[in-house]
């Protein structure tokens, strides 16, 4: 072996054991302990995870004006699928007799209207879009519906200050919790199916509600809504009620939708004898009772339940003079006879009109 090799220096021993390059300890790596700080550990958990503080993304303008044919004085700015992101760039503030704006079906992840614009605007719908918080409604104090379902948001926000709205359709969100609508006096319709609810509550000062969707939650139990006594549709479809209650302070009540629950009977709907429509399919339920003050019943949903006899059948429902339509297949009564199902029930119901997706009658 080469002797100059041998004799060559080599790096500085030091008290650790480590052999530095320099006097100064650094072998080119650099020693930091290697800890992260994590500031926002929400972000980890959710992936759609958004700060309502951060600034808006910087939107890159249109190279086209998406408005160019419309005049300045329409009434209607519908435009669907656009690819729109910002709101701003549409320069909205030029149309001054502007009453209804759809712009579903785009990119908008913010809510950002001109500040002199909405005068006029009574109808907002920004369905299908990338909303995940409720904002920039303030100076739209006209608005009587607004649709934002089929987006991303938690939290129902700014909008009891429009105290003219009528129509809510918030369907398809990440909503956990029914609150933020006190005030709302004049609405009528309030849709909140597809989301993440688990209990009816903080409804009481919507008292003149006539529709209420909530449909595809997390429900338990029926309550809280005993003083919309102006109620006439209720959908509760695909919860986890295991029980009809809590209706019989709802006179007006014509459509009742509970299918795809977890109920083994029908009762509690003694006193809703104006009740047109009723859906019970898709649970767990055996006999046709306590349907005796049901006199105006029109539509009875019944699929897909444990229905045998066709004796009670007849004996439950011949006397609904006004019921012309009846679903019953998906249950034994049909699986067990499926050639004769329809001819019986016809016999056994003479004045109904449809038996499934049937007609079996003109009137």
């Amino acid at each position: 072996m080469d002797a100059t090799m041998n004799d060559a220096p080599g790096p500085k021993s030091t008290s650790n054991g480590t052999t530095p390059v320099n006097s100064k300890g650094w072998d080119g790596k650099l020693r930091v302990e290697r800890k992260a700080v994590v500031t926002n550990a929400e972000i980890l958990s959710d992936p759609e995870y958004s700060d309502e503080d951060a600034p808006p993304v910087e939107q890159i303008s249109a190279d086209e004006d998406l408005l160019e044919d419309y005049e300045l004085d329409t009434d209607d700015i519908d435009l669907v699928h656009c690819r729109i992101s910002s709101i701003p760039a549409l320069h909205l503030e030029r149309f001054t007799k502007v009453e209804k704006l759809c712009l579903r079906q785009n990119q908008i992840s913010h809510i950002q209207f001109p500040p002199d614009f909405g005068s006029t605007l009574r109808e907002v719908d920004l369905y299908d879009n990338l909303v995940s918080h409720i904002k920039g409604l303030d100076p739209l104090v006209h608005l009587t519906s607004l649709d934002l379902s089929f987006n991303k948001i938690k939290h129902i926000k700014n909008v009891d200050h429009l105290k003219e709205l009528t129509d809510i359709y918030f369907v398809q969100n990440k909503i956990q919790k029914i609150e933020g609508l006190d005030g709302l006096n004049r609405l009528r319709n309030l849709e909140l199916a597809a989301n993440r609810i688990r209990d009816i509550e903080n409804l009481d000062s919507l008292t003149g509600l006539e529709e209420l969707w909530l449909g595809k939650n997390k429900i338990t139990e029926l309550k809280n809504i005993s003083h919309l006594s102006s109620l006439k549709i209720l959908s509760v479809q695909s919860n986890r009620l295991p029980q009809i209650s809590g209706l019989s302070n709802l006179p007006n009540l014509e459509e009742l939708y509970i299918s795809h629950n977890a109920l083994t009977e029908i009762s509690g709907l003694d006193n809703n004898i104006n009740l047109r429509v009723l859906d019970i399919s898709n649970n767990q339920i055996q006999h046709l009772t306590n349907l005796e003050s049901l006199g105006h019943l029109e539509e009875l949903w019944a699929s897909s339940n444990l229905i045998s006899s066709f004796e009670e059948v007849e004996r439950e429902l011949a006397d609904k003079k006004e019921l012309n339509t009846v679903y019953f297949e998906m249950n034994p009564l049909q699986l067990k006879s499926p050639a004769l199902y329809r001819n019986k029930i016809r016999l056994a119901l003479p004045q109904i009109q449809q038996i499934d997706a049937t007609f079996v009658r003109v009137s």
